[in-house]
């Protein structure tokens, strides 16, 4: 069972993960972490005829390679959690419903792979759970279209604008056992600072995951020298500016921040604007770079701190500002 201090659940008996799978697309294959995804698309239709059913694919290989290497079948999955950016997290639905198994939608936009591991690493802890995949993923061209303009618009990208990842991410949970631990979980109280800039989400998300890091930092009496690396989930070269600002704001200095926004892409050489964005982006940094650092002891300890923007393709069209919230997990190496 978990503990609190105020908004952060320490786990005695950490949950652990036990396998996970990373998939990606064309783009993401050109980056400079095309080696560490399981499995890359050459084509971005994945062999579908829409974008919305590539995005589908993603999720259900991601699903099945984690799976495959974990050495269990179906049977052996308890429960996924689930979700993505597609109105009513549909491609999540299609892709449980391929898989058939128990199923809980979750949406957090681009922190959800954050927020399906805390809240996975809470029921296995409390014993509701055993062999529960985290899953979600993102796909560009769906993006697009439905939140900004469909493609064949060829509409200019602004400088602060974001690469949504084709990309997905997978992890299995269990109560105990051998694998990466799962400490500690804050989650994050929604933020809002006015953003109304749709090409701007790095500004929207820096304050989120400023606010959830220094809770997290408050509850645990640590700070950040006492990791690795803190990552956060798709701020950007933007938003990641923004966010080492109002830390030093508060009195901390953040040298150990990496974003994986900026990890998956090479911002220089490919055309992402601000960096990479989207549920996938950190899924799949997660689950094809810090997961297997920490697995083979290259790092110890580190958080994952993925961010996301809360709007509808909606409420901006409304002219409402962009709410947004932080999910923070801190994960350890086996046996530390």
């Amino acid at each position: 069972m978990a503990t609190r201090r105020g908004d952060t659940l320490c786990f005695s008996h950490p949950p652990i993960l036990a396998s996970w799978a990373a998939v990606g697309g064309k783009k993401e294959g050109e980056g400079p972490l095309a080696a560490a995804f399981d499995a890359l698309y050459p084509d971005n239709r994945m062999g579908q005829s829409g974008w919305e059913a590539a995005e589908v694919q993603l999720f259900v290989r991601a699903a099945r390679l984690c799976m495959k290497k974990a050495k269990i079948t179906e049977k052996q999955v308890s429960l996924v959690l689930a979700g993505d950016l597609q109105a009513q997290c549909t491609a999540s639905s299609y892709a449980l419903r391929e898989l058939g198994l128990p199923f809980a939608g979750v949406f957090g936009a681009c922190s959800t792979m954050a927020e399906t591991l805390g809240l996975g690493a809470c029921l296995c802890s409390a014993g509701l759970a055993d062999g529960l995949l985290a899953l979600t993923g993102s796909h560009f061209c769906a993006a697009e279209r439905q939140f900004r303009t469909p493609l064949s618009y060829g509409a200019v990208r602004t400088p602060t604008a974001q690469w949504t990842a084709t990309a997905a991410g997978a992890c299995l949970l269990r109560p105990a056992g051998e694998g990466v631990g799962i400490h500690a979980v804050t989650f994050g109280r929604v933020q809002d600072y006015g953003v109304k800039d749709i090409n701007n989400m790095g500004a929207a998300m820096a304050p989120a995951a400023a606010a959830t890091l220094l809770r997290y930092f408050a509850d645990t009496g640590t700070a950040p020298e006492d990791f690795d690396a803190i990552y956060t989930g798709d701020l950007g070269q933007v938003g990641s500016g923004l966010f080492r600002e109002l830390m030093t704001a508060e009195g901390v200095v953040m040298k150990n921040h990496q974003d994986c926004g900026c990890l998956l892409y090479d911002t220089e050489q490919q055309t992402v604007k601000s960096g990479g964005s989207g549920p996938g982006c950190s899924a799949a940094v997660l689950c094809g770079y810090i997961l297997p650092r920490l697995e083979r002891g290259r790092a110890r300890r580190v958080l994952f701190l993925a961010t996301g923007a809360l709007m509808s393709q909606t409420t901006f069209l409304q002219k409402e500002s962009i709410p947004a919230i932080a999910h923070l997990v801190e994960l350890r190496s086996p046996g530390c």
